[in-house]
């Protein structure tokens, strides 16, 4: 097995994937979205750290969060918000003899995909990238109609317009490239 290792910047800024174990199909995240709501804001009390983008999709989220100057553990915080989240609803999904004996539930993926934001344009490329991706997944015909994301902040702020990636051709990003 690979020697594989996580980037820790203190203070840092990250983007993530974080899958369910079995993801097709499954509407888990999106019919339990109060539950996962109420899981983050739990650990955000004990472990803060800021929400700079975020979308959940049925079977799989994408976040992007700044962590507290000097603290570089969001593999605590993945950890927790998934146990919450985790007994907080019903055990019906399938668990394999490992998962069994182990004593875990067959929700989440043990893993969850990290990177480091680089700079502004990295941060504005991931931003992108998480708001466009009910999209991608059919799940929407537009950024804006996706309910479970932070789409509207953005729009707020002025850094999207409400038709924001609507048109293929058009440019997505105050007139930037995606």
């Amino acid at each position: 097995m690979p020697d594989y290792r996580r980037v820790r910047v203190p203070g840092g800024t990250y983007f993530f994937t974080v899958n369910l174990l079995e993801r097709y199909p499954n509407d888990l995240l999106v019919r339990h979205i109060d539950v996962l709501r109420e899981s983050v804001r739990r650990v955000r009390r004990r472990y803060p750290f800021h929400i700079d983008a975020w979308v959940v999709l049925p079977d799989h989220l994408h976040a992007i969060w700044t962590l507290p100057e000097g603290d570089a553990d969001y593999a605590n915080r993945w950890r927790t918000i998934k146990q919450h989240f985790s007994r907080a609803i019903a055990s019906t999904e399938y668990r394999s003899e490992v998962r069994r004996r182990r004593g875990e539930r067959g929700i989440w993926q043990r893993r969850f995909w990290e990177h480091a934001i680089r700079d502004d344009r990295d941060f504005a490329s991931h931003c992108d990238y998480v708001h466009i991706n009910p999209v991608k997944h059919g799940h929407a015909e537009r950024a804006r109609d996706w309910p479970f994301s932070t789409f509207a902040r953005f729009v707020e702020a002025g850094i999207y317009t409400t038709d924001w990636a609507s048109d293929p051709d058009a440019s997505v990003r105050s007139g930037e490239p995606m």
